[in-house]
């Protein structure tokens, strides 16, 4: 089976399956996911001309005043009687402005004697200090489009926009398998040619920011019939995710259990270091994932094909990771045959490489920031050089 390229398998990827289906939340509870339709505008923002400063609504027209102050307008009032020639009204930030106005005189440029106003600086023009009705949003259109994830600012606009409850897609339910003789739980003694299992809480980890839901199925000891029962007991979700057991070694038994729990593999082996040995498939209604064991290559792997597969799932509108362009801060040497993502941080001088790129340098891994996205067969880089990296 040939290496396939990285932009080839994300595709192939999001084909299995299509988006979750569509389920309706209040606004509040939908924090983070992804909109499943097009929102909508119920209502004008603001819903008429409202004043921006406190001072008094006048006839622009009618400047340097005097005017005669005839009431006030104050913010959640209903919008008041039209102003006549040679009227003002007291107006205060966020009320109503009446018709026949069209500016506000801020009050620290009034002089008010009683009743009488004049105007005390420069000239004031037509529209000054008015919010005009509509100029934020109209009622009928669109505010977030479908697959736009909801943010602080998205929620704050769909409320103004007289929403309540939104549309978006249910949460993918997702299963870790940790697999190895090797492996102990976290916290647990490490006697000799044992290893903590780190694979499981670092995807948690990384699964934290977006919307799903975890199973943690433990680890799975290397044996076929346990590593087949516990697809079985995967097959519930709707990401299954194993970790370890995916290259060709006498105990990599992840694609013989997968197909023995009735899985269908859709590819195997990725042009990328780290990360080569990953495959996905199906199994049931499930998508599957195996990353390689290597902590590194996991979390390699899991920026590149877990995350944007439960973006997918989620309607996400851009699944894939974003992608900046930066200037080297250190030289790079020249790629082989696969893609290079190497780790690395952002200095003010640029773009630094880590200094150990091991798939199993969990130490480095942890102080980079970025990943540097390099083509196969790229030539040597030096400082100055641009490159493209991925922000963690």
């Amino acid at each position: 089976m040939s290496l396939l390229p990285v932009a080839e398998a994300q595709a192939r990827l999001f084909g299995l399956a299509e988006p979750l289906p569509t389920q309706t939340l209040p606004v509040g509870e939908a924090v983070g996911r992804w909109l499943a339709e097009d929102l909508v505008a119920l209502r004008d923002q603001p819903w008429a001309d409202l004043s921006a400063m406190d001072g008094y609504a006048v006839r622009a027209g009618e400047y340097p005043g005097p005017w005669r102050v005839t009431g006030e307008s104050a913010a959640g009032a209903a919008t008041p009687s039209p102003l006549a020639a040679g009227e003002a009204l007291r107006i205060f930030t966020g009320a109503p402005v009446p018709p026949g106005a069209d500016a506000i005189l801020i009050q620290e440029n009034a002089t008010r004697d009683a009743g009488m106003l004049t105007a005390s600086a420069d000239p004031l023009p037509a529209g000054r200090h008015i919010r005009a009705r509509a100029s934020d949003f109209a009622r009928g259109a669109i505010l977030l489009e479908r697959g736009s994830r909801l943010g602080a600012a998205q929620v704050a606009l769909a409320v103004l926009g007289g929403h309540g409850r939104v549309p978006v897609r249910r949460r993918p339910r997702v299963a870790l398998l940790s697999t190895g003789n090797e492996l102990v739980p976290p916290g647990a003694d490490t006697p000799p040619g044992m290893l903590p299992s780190s694979n499981a809480p670092m995807l948690a980890a990384l699964l934290a920011d977006v919307p799903c839901e975890l199973m943690d199925l433990g680890i799975v000891a290397d044996d076929l019939d346990a590593m087949t029962a516990a697809f079985h007991r995967a097959a519930q979700a709707d990401i299954i995710v194993s970790t370890g057991g995916a290259s060709v070694g006498d105990h990599d038994l992840v694609r013989p259990a997968f197909a023995a729990a009735g899985g269908r593999l859709d590819f195997w082996k990725i042009r990328m270091r780290p990360g080569k040995p990953l495959m996905a498939g199906t199994l049931g209604q499930a998508q599957f994932l195996g990353l390689p064991g290597n902590p590194v290559s996991a979390f390699v792997t899991g920026i590149l094909f877990l995350l944007p597969l439960v973006r997918h799932l989620s309607g996400a509108a851009h699944p894939l990771p974003f992608l900046i362009d930066a200037a080297l801060a250190s030289p790079l040497p020249a790629t082989g045959d696969r893609d290079d993502y190497l780790r690395a941080w952002r200095s003010a001088e640029g773009i630094v490489s880590v200094t150990s790129q091991d798939s199993a340098a969990t130490a480095a891994m942890a102080k980079a920031d970025c990943l540097i996205a390099r083509p196969a067969h790229a030539p040597p880089a030096r400082p100055g050089d641009r490159v493209t990296i991925l922000p963690l």
